[in-house]
């Protein structure tokens, strides 16, 4: 990957909380990088810290949360900044202006006592120097343009007077207010019936051709992440296990949590009888987790005083980066099962 397609770098952070009951590493060193323009999905079960490490780029993680460690790059067309222990100027230029982001529950985000109108208006004048005038005409241009119908009457709709889909929108209407270089969309189709979430995704593709910006998913949802994204990052237990192209993570997962997270959705022409294979064994609790890699009482491949003894680093195979000893241990190899269904699901799919 050529430098300068870099838009944001993430390198070792970390995030924990800090609880009467322990320390929660939250995200537990991840390393990433975003390109410009593209679509980069985070999956992961829920509570793998998908949505804390999105948080903590902005410093929009509530105490007891704390960023304890790490880089967070974004590269701007003036040079670089680093946004890890950044002042609060700085991050106010950065919000909005380059990275903005979809909240997972719009009616958690907007406020209920502002119109919607009166919200994107805010956002405007905070970051550019425009009129009340220019900034309204804006609202409704923006509120248009993500597909809300009668623009000129929703921009003075109250969000709860609103659908759930047309909440989303607005919240992307106020995300887009200043050209961000970056759309942080966490959950963005939660909760939305499978046509509005169809809408959404289609809304995003759209406005991110139209402006050429970057789209960071989080998703729990491998579908969605098939037909959005470019690049693909799975999560557990606070770490990236595993990170490439999302065609190559989907139809050829090599970390074995990847591939079983694909042998546990449902499939096209599966039999009605059959049944779904679960990921055996439960996430570890957050005070207690285990040492080496944090997969290892679950995985079908464990190597017993290896991956319960030594953390794996992300580290590159070729095609892609993956967190396990397998690989590690001996480069050649293609690693176990890597096609991640077995046959006869691959046969039906």
């Amino acid at each position: 990957m050529a430098a300068g397609d870099v838009l944001l770098e993430i390198e070792d952070l970390r995030t924990h909380f800090h609880l009467d009951d322990g320390v929660v590493s939250a995200v537990d060193g991840v390393d990433l990088r975003v390109r410009k323009g593209e679509t980069l999905a985070i999956v992961g079960e829920s509570g793998c810290g998908k949505s804390v490490m999105a948080r903590s780029i902005l410093h929009l993680v509530d105490p007891p949360g704390r960023i304890e460690g790490g880089k967070v790059t974004l590269h701007r067309p003036d040079g670089p900044v680093e946004l890890v222990g950044a002042g609060k100027r700085l991050l106010r230029q950065v919000r909005w202006n380059d990275i903005a982001m979809v909240f997972q529950e719009p009616m958690a985000s907007l406020s209920l006592v502002h119109t919607i109108g009166s919200q994107i208006i805010e956002a405007v004048r905070l970051h550019e120097n425009v009129g009340k005038a220019e900034a309204r005409r804006r609202a409704i241009d923006l509120l248009d343009r993500v597909g809300i119908p009668m623009p000129q009457r929703r921009v003075d709709s109250y969000p709860f007077e609103l659908s759930g889909g047309m909440r989303q929108r607005a919240m992307i209407a106020m995300a887009l207010s200043c050209r961000p270089s970056l759309l942080i969309a966490d959950e963005p189709t939660t909760a939305l019936d499978v046509t509005t979430q169809a809408q959404i995704l289609e809304l995003l593709r759209d406005l991110q051709g139209e402006l050429g910006m970057a789209i960071m998913l989080i998703t729990h949802d491998l579908g969605v992440a098939a037909q959005v994204a470019e690049r693909m990052a799975v999560m557990y237990l606070g770490r990236v296990v595993e990170y490439g192209s999302a065609e190559q993570v989907l139809s050829q997962p090599r970390h074995p949590y990847a591939q079983a997270l694909l042998r546990s959705m449902p499939r096209l022409g599966q039999a009605r009888q059959r049944r779904l294979t679960a990921i055996r064994g439960t996430v570890p609790p957050p005070y207690a987790r285990p040492d080496g890699c944090f997969f290892h009482p679950r995985c079908d491949h464990v190597i017993a005083g290896r991956c319960d003894v030594v953390p794996p680093p992300l580290a590159d195979i070729g095609d892609r980066e993956v967190a396990c000893l397998l690989y590690q241990d001996e480069p050649d190899q293609d690693g176990p099962d890597q096609d991640g269904p077995d046959q006869d699901e691959r046969e039906t799919a």
